[in-house]
């Protein structure tokens, strides 16, 4: 399983946005929606093998997690507006407790960043992708990664100090600062060159 964490410090933590205004009243919802996106599509068809977590951070309800598994995930589209509207109806979703269902394969939780963290450590190897890490291409890469990346924004102080605490892989992708979205399309394409 290839698993991805976006950190959306500003994205919105409930449903009242309107689709036609992600980048701005979203709090930049955008960045991870182009992430939903590289995440899960190919040419002709839906990575089965991969999840993401995107981690909301922004006004009013904050923190909110969505978590998308590619294995289960149905009516994704590879536009922004209907994958925000996906986000939406799952932000309007009334959480009690436990992470609830809120569309096939698309799931919503009031977790944490440490708390995706300590679901995700026992069962995959934490990956940083960094500027300022080891190359990827020189790193031996197998069995489940999870890889953690931000949004527009460099992970906080704090947040960076939970993340190293756990003694992640920390790598770059190569000698320019990329965007999330694009950030996880080489990810992949360096995962799928080496089977």
């Amino acid at each position: 399983m290839k698993r991805f964490v976006v950190i959306g410090h500003k994205a919105a933590t409930s449903g009242d946005f309107k689709l036609d205004d992600m980048a701005g009243g979203a709090g930049r919802l955008d960045i991870l929606l182009r992430c939903i996106n590289s995440s899960f599509f190919l040419s002709h068809g839906i990575r089965r093998d991969a999840e993401v977590y995107l981690v909301l951070q922004g006004e009013p309800n904050a923190p909110r997690t969505i978590r998308i598994n590619g294995s289960e995930v149905r009516y994704l589209n590879p536009d922004e507006r209907s994958t925000g509207a996906l986000v939406r109806n799952a932000l309007l979703k009334h959480l009690d407790g436990e992470e609830m269902r809120s569309s096939p394969g698309i799931y919503v939780s009031k977790r944490s960043f440490k708390e995706v963290l300590d679901t995700l450590q026992p069962i995959s190897r934490l990956v940083y992708l960094k500027e300022d890490g080891a190359d990827v291409r020189a790193q031996e890469l197998d069995g489940d990664l999870t890889f953690i990346i931000s949004d527009h924004q460099d992970l906080k102080e704090e947040e960076e100090a939970e993340l190293l605490s756990r003694e992640p892989i920390k790598l770059t992708l190569g000698p320019l600062s990329y965007h999330a979205d694009h950030c996880i399309t080489i990810m992949l394409n360096e995962l799928d060159r080496r089977g």
